[in-house]
């Protein structure tokens, strides 16, 4: 029997993601047309011993969440359950807090995800590595190759390349140490729990000695990176499988687009139902898209659209995430940019981001985590409109931010929109 855990954080996390985790949360937000989190409970839905899959976050429980939550268990026939942390206890912590509802029922092995990644998620292969090495006891992370200088943002795993055994790891290290990065994805066996048992003893014990401890710092605060495969790196546990197929963090707006276009990419083998086709008298596609009933119009490539969207006549649409409601007048132009929830586009009006895609001559390349401001300018990057902006006709918004309920009535560039 298995069971599967996904770590979805709380509000305070994901402030890269503003304006557009101010409507929902960011688990939830749609890539490739589905909610971030269901490409995840997809994944872990397929395999056959699947028991349960448990939700952990220190978002309170609200109406979005449990009926996407609800739905979920309805369509992929699992079980279901949010557990809310009380405080943010890291990613070993969580899963710590809630050890007995993990282990009720007695899970041969688990897997732990976070939620702002995207993946192929190569779980069938994990399980059957984990079974070919080492013993039962054994815990498997994901890795992947990225090139040198970009390795330091990562999880840096050292292995034996004739075992697979993870010897080193180091989280977000200060100079070079491996180019297999963590993947965030990790298949562990009950057992992992005496590990991080040990740490949060420890974490009391010192504590204890101090003579005040400050309010944050709390013994259940466990990091699995820094606390538990440090420790564990070298001692015949600890093994990396390397996967070669696609896989991307979801920090920030911008990558939410790219991982856009990895997961339409791979639809057309997994759901060619959700990618549109080009119909007489419908908007031309090019690429894989995901789009509703609109107006001839030119759409693609890599453009994804909610529900209840309009779209009106000679519309360029082109690597964008258009969200529910949103309107996009005649012969408007939107290019790398997220429109939100109800928002208007006039005519003529023109809505254009710069794309911080990976390097396309670099097979190994990742998207970088750009920081917002860079020399005291706002680093180009892809625009982004919260819910209910209104862009009149003939303006043009490039490379900006605008916060929610805006209406604009000139043209903007590189700002932020408060």
């Amino acid at each position: 029997m298995l069971k599967a855990v996904i770590l979805i954080g709380g509000p305070q996390k994901g402030t890269r993601f503003r304006p557009l985790s101010f409507e929902v949360p960011k688990p939830l937000f749609p890539v490739a047309g589905v909610p971030m989190l269901q490409h995840h409970i997809e994944a872990c839905s397929k395999l056959p011993n699947m028991k349960e899959i448990l939700v952990i976050g220190f978002y309170q429980p609200n109406e979005e969440l449990n009926r996407f939550l609800s739905c979920a268990q309805q369509d992929f026939k699992v079980s279901i359950r949010y557990l809310q942390e009380y405080a943010a206890l890291g990613t070993g912590g969580g899963i710590y807090h809630f050890r007995d509802q993990i282990l009720s029922g007695g899970p041969e092995a688990f897997f732990v995800m976070n939620a702002d990644v995207c993946s192929e998620f190569p779980l069938p292969e994990m399980l059957d590595f984990q079974k070919e090495h080492g013993d039962a006891y054994s815990f498997v992370i994901l890795g992947t190759t990225a090139n040198r200088k970009q390795s330091l943002n990562y999880g840096c795993i050292v292995e034996n390349e004739q075992t697979d055994e993870v010897l080193h790891y180091v989280e977000k290290p200060s100079t070079f140490v491996s180019d297999i990065i963590n993947c965030g994805i990790y298949l562990f066996t009950p057992e992992i729990f005496q590990h991080i048992g040990a740490v949060f003893q420890k974490n009391q014990q010192d504590m204890l000695l101090e003579e005040q401890s400050n309010g944050w710092h709390r013994a259940e605060v466990i990091r699995l990176e820094q606390d538990i495969f440090t420790a564990l790196a070298g001692q015949g546990k600890l093994y990396v499988y390397k996967t070669a197929r696609f896989w991307s963090q979801i920090k920030s707006a911008g990558s939410a687009i790219y991982a856009s276009r990895l997961y339409l990419n791979q639809y057309h083998k997994t759901h060619p139902e959700r990618l549109a086709t080009n119909r007489e008298g419908g908007p031309k596609t090019i690429g894989k898209c995901l789009v509703g009933p609109i107006f001839p119009s030119i759409i693609g490539p890599n453009v994804s659209i909610g529900t209840g969207v309009t779209i009106g006549a000679g519309v360029r649409v082109r690597e964008s995430i258009i969200l529910h409601g949103a309107t996009l007048q005649d012969h408007s132009c939107v290019l790398n940019s997220i429109v939100g929830w109800d928002s208007t586009i006039g005519k003529w009006a023109r809505v254009e981001g710069t794309p911080s895609d990976p390097n396309p001559n670099d097979p190994y390349s990742k998207i970088d985590s750009e920081t917002l401001f860079r020399d005291g300018k706002l680093t180009p990057s892809i625009t982004i409109l919260g819910c209910n902006v209104n862009i009149p006709s003939e303006v043009i918004i490039l490379n900006s931010i605008v916060l929610p309920h805006k209406d604009l009535n000139r043209s903007f560039k590189n700002q932020i929109i408060l």
